[in-house]
């Protein structure tokens, strides 16, 4: 379990292979299996400050695979554990006047028995303003409330109720909010480039609920994963509405994994033994091999507001914490808006994992009072960073690559800044020694930078952001 190096992760491409289906409980298992610290899903269920809640990890073997489970024991009297197929539980929504005592137990066709254990009722708003309240990163709240909120907008709609008013039986419940904050804390960590499946395996047959029997998929998990491509194989319930909004809420492509080094595989395992596959969910994570195809290249959103009622000394902070949600690039225009009336267009470029955090950093940081987006693909070089020896002193560089051929290289700002302060030279002259240093690893590179593992450089100064393109 976590056999993977976290160094490879980070800023990777992620695929998601849901041939068994898909639940948050397997989201996290096959997250960590991939690399991510255990601490980073603890420390996120930790600061939901709900006590008596506990997680842990454990080592299944599901038909020829050893895979990573995940466990999550909640306090007495909230647990949907009994009586599940799968190791997360449906959320059926319901207005809140409309409440029922037994609980919803979900069978595949064949298993017609079912548990009346009592489980909490949780409506949206309360999950919303205990998320909003927690310790948790930016990144990890934002996109646990956006997997909440598609949840429960579907759910809102199916049962005629609004947004604030729907309640979760079983999706509410402890260990699926343990559930969906743990893979929305793994995400963060990764901020992968960008995000692509495989169809969803919904599975087949009937559910047992309090509505009744209900063919698979379950009313939610169909409208989640409306539009995108999906399989009815295996038997029983596979795809969970957890699941389908994890899904639906971080990939941009539906198909094969695009062309990539591959670094690490992960293996989620469910709680159940499958009779014709595997209970595992794989998700692999690589390095686009940066051809210039379509589907070698990460789609990013294009944010983008207006501001023209604040101070210009406020423009800077908002930069900065634009970067600090997760954007990759962000940058200020200066327009002219109606009457004449001067103002500044903030952009930022954000993967579709920090999208919500960004989004919500506009609003924070700024006085606008909305945020437009666009998709965009964007075609990255192989970037590595390597250290030159100059007849002044040591200065990192920043190698570009394509096709394994060192074609560009650029000396580190901030190094050159900080030496030329150190030795009393002009920093022009620190750079262009360093650039002639680094222009000589084109004639002799050594390994090409690109897809292949490198060391990673030292995060930037805070204040400062080398440009992102």
């Amino acid at each position: 379990m976590a056999r993977n190096p976290v160094t490879d992760l980070r800023g990777a491409h992620l695929h998601f292979d849901p041939h068994a289906g898909i639940a948050g409980d397997m989201t996290v298992a096959a997250l960590v299996d991939l690399g991510v610290p255990r601490d980073v899903i603890t420390g996120a269920v930790e600061a939901l400050g709900l006590e008596g809640l506990e997680t842990r990890f454990e080592a299944r073997k599901r038909g020829a695979f050893v895979a990573t489970g995940f466990v999550v024991t909640c306090p007495s009297g909230v647990s949907p554990a009994k009586g599940k197929r799968r190791a997360h539980a449906h959320g059926h929504a319901h207005p809140t006047h409309h409440a029922h005592d037994e609980a919803h137990s979900h069978h595949d066709h064949e298993a017609h028995g079912h548990d009346h254990e009592a489980h909490a009722h949780r409506d949206y708003a309360e999950i919303r303003e205990r998320l909003r309240k927690a310790r948790l990163a930016p990144a990890t709240r934002d996109l646990a409330l956006a997997i909440f909120e598609r949840i429960a907008i579907v759910e809102g709609a199916r049962h005629g109720v609004p947004v604030d008013e729907v309640t979760f039986h079983e999706v509410g419940a402890w260990d699926s909010l343990a559930d969906i904050v743990g893979a929305a804390a793994a995400l963060s960590y990764i901020a992968p480039a960008s995000v692509s499946s495989g169809p969803v395996v919904l599975g087949t047959g009937q559910v047992k609920t309090a509505h009744g029997l209900l063919p698979v998929p379950a009313p939610a998990t169909a409208a989640l994963l409306q539009g995108l491509p999906v399989l009815s194989e295996g038997k029983g319930e596979l795809t969970t509405p957890t699941g389908a909004a994890i899904l639906a809420a971080i990939v941009e492509r539906f198909g094969p994994a695009p062309p990539m080094q591959l670094l690490a595989t992960g293996y989620g395992a469910g709680t159940k033994e499958l009779p014709d596959r595997p209970n595992v969910l794989r998700v692999m994570a690589g390095k686009p091999l940066g051809q210039g195809l379509p589907d070698a290249s990460a789609q990013v959103w294009l944010l983008q507001t207006n501001v023209d009622d604040m101070s210009g000394q406020l423009v800077a902070p908002l930069v900065e914490a634009l970067f600090d949600a997760g954007a990759v690039d962000a940058w200020c225009t200066p327009i002219f808006m109606k009457k004449g009336r001067p103002a500044v267009e903030v952009s930022a470029l954000a993967p579709p994992a920090v999208k919500a955090a960004v989004e919500n950093a506009f609003f924070v940081h700024s006085s606008t009072l909305g945020v437009r987006s666009t998709p965009y693909h964007r075609t990255v070089l192989g970037r590595a960073h390597a250290t030159v020896e100059t007849r002044l002193g040591t200065v990192k560089v920043k190698l570009a690559s394509r096709d394994g051929e060192i074609i560009g290289v650029s000396p580190e700002f901030e190094d050159c800044r900080a030496l030329a302060r150190r030795i009393g030279k002009p920093v022009r002259e620190v750079y262009e020694e360093a650039a002639a240093s680094a222009r000589a690893l084109r004639t002799n590179p050594g390994p090409a930078p690109g897809p292949r593992k490198t060391a990673a450089a030292p995060p930037a100064k805070k204040g400062r952001r080398s440009p992102r393109r």
